[in-house]
């Protein structure tokens, strides 16, 4: 069962696409209904910017509105519900409504980089909703736990604004929405793999280990899997940037990043999970399966390697796993054969597989009324 299979087709029959608000061959209005994580053709539903969904011929009973970013550089073509009552009413989507500090969009190159970050974040957004994780407005919706975002230049003055999270606010510097300074920086840090949406996926794992770990049952076996994150975390990036990732950390990390602190770790781990895990499903949504469809011998993950190999899903998760290493092999090759970087540039040592399962049921466990990768 696939949550979020990213492939989708308007109701004259043609395909359409995650970030459309209009369908190209008919001309249909378009939203992205997040919580049942489609995106619809839209027809009028008798009042003022008030829609109904459309499926099979039929119009579906809820209303909606469309965000009020839609006409915004944002571009956004998520619905929210019409049928909201109350003094607070939402006029911004689930994912927009995250946002706490913006661009300034009078400035071009600003508003492009806005733009080209609310893309990305809809994209992550729309996949942690699909995982049944807790996706709520700090500042709106949930003060003392909600998730929001600052998206900052650093000014000329100084000092630079740095990407990271601090209790819930993740701040982006919006300079690594710009694909010169993104690679630059890329190439400084040594980095295999640096995008807008790794970004988000790994500040958003640092504001998932405060939600799903800290002060859980889970806490001590993360500590056995990843390391004790009370030691001092300034103390261990200051290392890893005056030495570098110890000798031998591929074995045991996803990244040389992911070796500096247990904290780094998790983010690092998380950010891979999402990556498989929404790329996968969107291979699977429009027909691509691996399992059947490449020719590829690839060594095979067996139960020994996953966190708990007794769980009655692992068999599941790694028929999954096993299909993105034989996967990525082969889109690997066709981007080298086009030359350009690697599209997944890199390896899943044993020791990792066993973190992304552990990561797998701290998920489920979240909302144990979800299933993921079940039959």
């Amino acid at each position: 069962m696939l949550l979020a299979p990213r492939s989708y087709q308007c109701r004259c029959g043609k395909p359409i696409f995650f970030q459309n608000s209009r369908c190209l061959a008919c001309g249909a209005a378009l939203g992205f209904e997040p919580n049942l994580g489609n995106l619809y053709a839209l027809e009028p539903a008798g009042e003022a910017d008030v829609w109904k969904l459309t499926e099979g011929g039929e119009a579906s009973a809820n209303r909606y509105r469309r965000c009020a970013n839609l006409t915004s550089v944002s571009g956004c073509n998520w619905l929210l519900s019409a049928d909201e009552t109350g003094t607070n009413l939402q006029t911004h989507c689930q994912s927009c409504r995250l946002d706490r500090t913006i661009p300034d969009l009078s400035i071009p190159a600003d508003a492009e980089a806005y733009r080209s970050i609310s893309n990305a974040k809809r994209r992550v957004v729309s996949f942690l909703i699909a995982l049944g994780l807790p996706v709520a407005s700090r500042i709106s919706e949930d003060p003392e736990r909600g998730l929001a975002f600052d998206f900052l230049r650093s000014p000329a003055e100084g000092p630079r604004v740095m990407t990271g999270h601090d209790h819930g606010l993740i701040t982006l510097n919006i300079e690594e929405a710009e694909d010169s300074t993104r690679e630059r920086i890329r190439g400084e840090m040594g980095e295999p793999y640096r995008t807008l949406l790794g970004h988000l996926r790994h500040e958003t794992g640092h504001y998932y280990w405060e939600r799903l770990i800290e002060n859980t049952d889970w806490i001590d076996d993360y500590r056995q899997l990843f390391g004790d994150e009370r030691q001092d975390y300034a103390a261990a990036i200051q290392a890893h940037y005056q030495s570098g990732p110890a000798p031998g950390w591929q074995q045991k990390f996803i990244s040389a990043y992911a070796s500096t602190h247990p904290w780094e770790d998790w983010a690092e781990t998380w950010a891979h999970y999402l990556h498989v895990m929404d790329t996968l499903e969107t291979a699977l949504g429009f027909g691509l399966d691996p399992e059947s469809s490449i020719d590829m011998e690839v060594k095979p993950f067996t139960a020994d390697a996953l966190y708990r190999p007794e769980d009655p899903g692992g068999e599941q998760f790694l028929r999954f796993l096993n299909s993105w290493t034989r996967l990525t092999a082969v889109l690997n090759e066709l981007s080298r054969a086009m030359g350009l970087h690697d599209f997944y540039p890199f390896a899943l040592p044993r020791s990792v597989v066993g973190k992304l399962h552990f990561i797998h049921l701290v998920v489920a466990d979240a909302n144990p009324s979800r299933s993921i990768l079940k039959e």
